[in-house]
């Protein structure tokens, strides 16, 4: 079993400011542990996190993939929170490299084809799309999870990127909840992008029915 990260460098104060790993957070590192060896066997060498809030899922990979990766790069909108996740890759003795942007919005072209594993929990929860915007602009704790119509405001915008980023090889794992409609997305995905995609894992987290979708660049034929 894969530790989960030495978060103890972080503070209540902290987590005023910074999402604090709930099972959202959980879900994801389940699957990540789920997919080691093949992760391992991919021999990745660049891995993106996109909003990696405390720091605790790219620390997690890191672990997964020890020295294999030459670079783990995350990026987040609230500044709090590229300092925690520096905090915490130092703390796990990972190289965590983040930077203050929302989604790549400075990295593309230069990141293109290029990400082997990249990582999104996504501001998910439905709310007034006015709130996602407010929350996306001030930059802060509300940004981890307003999204808007749907929930889906945030995450369909990295969406529409997704082909553009990952590598030959890539992976590319999303949180999502059923309101999402999951289903539409992995439809969108394959259909728009030629990118198939299966379910890691899903459970029932207290109101939430949590999912981790994985997507590919290669050709799969069968929709889990």
């Amino acid at each position: 079993m894969i530790p989960t990260p030495d978060l103890s460098h972080l503070t209540k104060d902290d987590f005023e400011h910074v999402y604090e790993p709930a099972e959202d957070t959980f879900i994801l590192l389940d699957a990540l542990e789920q997919d080691a060896e093949e992760l391992r066997n991919l021999k990745p060498s660049f891995c993106l996190e996109i909003g990696s809030g405390s720091g605790c899922v790219s620390a997690f990979i890191g672990t997964i993939l020890g020295s294999s990766a030459s670079m783990f790069l995350c990026t987040d909108i609230n500044p709090l929170a590229c300092r925690a996740t520096l905090k915490t890759g130092t703390r796990n003795k990972i190289p965590l490299e983040p930077v203050q942007c929302s989604l790549t919005a400075p990295l593309l072209p230069r990141l293109s084809h290029s990400v082997d594993v990249l990582l999104f929990n996504p501001p998910y929860v439905p709310t007034f799309r006015e709130e996602a915007e407010d929350a996306q602009g001030h930059r802060g704790i509300q940004g981890a999870w307003a999204g808007g119509a749907a929930g889906m405001e945030v995450t369909q915008h990295l969406l529409d990127i997704v082909q553009e980023l990952l590598s030959e090889t890539g992976r590319f794992y999303l949180v999502a909840v059923k309101q999402n409609d999951v289903p539409a997305i992995r439809r969108k995905m394959l259909e728009v992008y030629n990118l198939p995609s299966e379910i890691v894992i899903q459970r029932q987290a207290g109101r939430e029915h949590l999912f981790v979708v994985k997507f590919f660049r290669q050709h799969i034929t069968i929709m889990k």
